[in-house]
């Protein structure tokens, strides 16, 4: 799924909302993009499994031209430790030639994985805080240690002995905690579940843990994987065995997986609030409904709630005109604002702009709203303009690019800020991405992108009217976004085991961008700003309309 269509030059972009709608219904379980780590993963836990050959020469496609796999800087080591370490295990399981691909091309390409793992690791990369990286980079330095230790295939015997160091600051404690614990019989915290790969051998059918939803174990083909450990159970239909064959089936895997909840709750927020006239069907309005509990609701099955997915869910139910209970969030309230989930080891301004979208627009539509909402959004107001950087921009621990964090922040305030400093914060982000447009048009942390130019034209239809340059920054940023329909597809950024890119989510905020521009490059920011869209029934079903 491309973000920009190619047919949504000079065409409507109404419709395009409505494929994307229904494409939601199709494949409810989400539209991700393959991950090297995932597919790694069931390359050294699942050779069994369907899809193995095609999911082995994947990797080697993907191999950069470093030796690397994934995105610039310390956002490949993740990727480029999983890849190395399984085709390093099919090279000492002598079953390559057996499944169709030369040794010689897995031994090079395992060659150059190292070569780049030795180059990075011994100048002390700077690993960013992707989720998990504390137990995957461990585990598989280890496990790739212990393979070079028994290297006995030729092309690998100049490896033999050769040891893999860790990142600085990371020291492996943490995966040693978990995995005496998990030994022990301890139950796993959910957010863990989502990692149970790295853990050996013992979370092999631990009685403890138990597929959910349509089978997956922490939403994870790698995690299910490691609980499933063979093809030899009790029955093939199977929850867990079932849900690895689906998504396993054509060889690459995404991660994660299912993403029911924060996909629809995404793209049904994002279209609605452009004021794009889409349809909910009523099995989507359902969906974010039924998964609203006393405590939240999570990205999707086998992961734990989240503020985050959330006050999205709550923020589009509220859009659609359903009735909802916001005091969930309250769970996740701190003295530092609101956390993503109880314990968080960091802060995220991304969740606080978005609890900020679900309490504002929970104050707007009520007669009577509590106060508490209301001082909360005063609260919400000053932590956000406490965390913008200097130069305007926001940067947030969920996603590697600043344009989305800046672009979420922007909107909330806008829309919801209540005092000044919202007003302030908001134009220091506007000439923020205003100074950092590339001579393309385009806007972007490595390069230029559909994706993050289309948060930028976000952040810039909400400037104040007549702001200078404006106009000519949004014309530009515009006509990148048409040229790029039907090229080839962003890369990831959001923030997973690696970076991975949600590939309906991403096409919302292009088709919700486009639809904007193409409304207003003479209107006033002021009136782009105050179309907020009024839910109304039609059919049946839940209708967003800018009218």
């Amino acid at each position: 799924m491309d973000a920009v269509p190619a047919d949504i030059v000079g065409g409507d972009i109404d419709a395009a909302a409505d494929d994307l709608i229904a494409g939601l219904e199709a494949e409810p379980w989400g539209h991700v993009a393959p991950s090297v780590y995932e597919t790694a993963r069931l390359v050294a836990l699942a050779p069994w499994l369907d899809g193995h050959v095609e999911r082995i020469s994947y990797l080697l496609e993907t191999q950069r031209a470093d030796g690397g796999w994934g995105p610039p800087q310390g956002y490949a080591l993740v990727p480029t430790l999983s890849a190395t370490e399984a085709l390093v295990a099919t090279l000492r399981s002598g079953t390559a030639a057996q499944r169709g691909h030369e040794v010689a091309h897995l031994a090079t390409a395992a060659t150059r994985g190292l070569q780049a793992l030795t180059t990075w690791l011994r100048a002390d990369l700077l690993v960013p805080d992707t989720p998990g990286a504390d137990l995957i980079v461990p585990s598989l330095v280890a496990a790739l240690n212990e393979h070079l230790d028994h290297a006995t295939e030729p092309r690998l015997e100049p490896w033999q002995g050769v040891r893999l160091g860790l990142p600085a600051g990371m020291d492996g404690t943490r995966l040693v905690q978990v995995r005496h614990a998990m030994a022990a019989g301890a139950e796993l915290p959910d957010k863990l579940l989502h990692f149970l790969e790295v853990l050996g051998p013992a979370p092999r059918r631990a009685a403890g843990i138990r597929p959910v939803g349509p089978g997956p174990v922490g939403a994870s083909p790698a995690a299910t994987a490691a609980w499933v450990a063979s093809a030899d159970a009790p029955s093939p239909t199977e929850p867990a065995l079932t849900y690895l064959a689906s998504v396993a089936r054509g060889g690459p895997v995404p991660c994660p997986l299912p993403i029911t909840v924060f996909e629809s709750a995404w793209v049904v927020s994002g279209l609605a609030r452009a004021g794009l006239r889409t349809t909910a069907p009523p099995s989507i309005v359902a969906r974010l409904s039924a998964a609203m509990d006393p405590a939240g609701t999570p990205t999707g099955a086998g992961l734990p709630a989240d503020a985050d997915t959330t006050s999205v869910a709550l923020y589009a139910l509220g859009q659609l005109g359903q009735p909802v209970d916001h005091r969930g969030l309250w769970t996740y309230e701190t003295a530092d604002g609101f956390c993503t989930w109880p314990g968080e080891d960091g802060f995220s301004v991304t969740t606080n702009a978005h609890v900020l979208d679900a309490f504002g627009h929970h104050v707007r539509s009520s007669p009577e709203p509590a106060r508490r909402y209301v001082t909360a959004i005063d609260r919400l107001t000053v932590t956000l303009r406490e965390h913008q950087m200097p130069d305007g921009q926001w940067q947030d621990r969920w996603h590697a690019s600043p344009y989305y964090a800046t672009m979420c922040c922007t909107l909330a305030l806008g829309d919801f800020g209540r005092s000044p400093l919202a007003v302030e914060a908001v134009a220091r982000a506007v000439d923020w991405v205003l100074s950092s447009q590339r001579p393309d048009g385009s806007w972007g942390r490595w390069g230029g992108t559909a994706e993050e130019t289309a948060y930028a034209l976000h952040v810039l239809l909400t400037a104040r009217p007549g702001a200078a340059g404006v106009g000519a920054a949004l014309r530009r940023g515009y006509t990148f976004l048409l040229g790029a329909a039907g090229q080839k597809p962003d890369p990831p950024l959001w923030y997973g085991k690696e970076l991975y890119h949600p590939a309906a989510i991403v096409r919302a905020a292009v088709l919700a961008a486009l639809h904007l521009a193409r409304q207003r490059p003479e209107k006033t920011a002021a009136t782009v700003a105050t179309a907020v869209p009024k839910p109304r029934q039609a059919g049946g079903k839940a209708v967003i309309s800018d009218a």
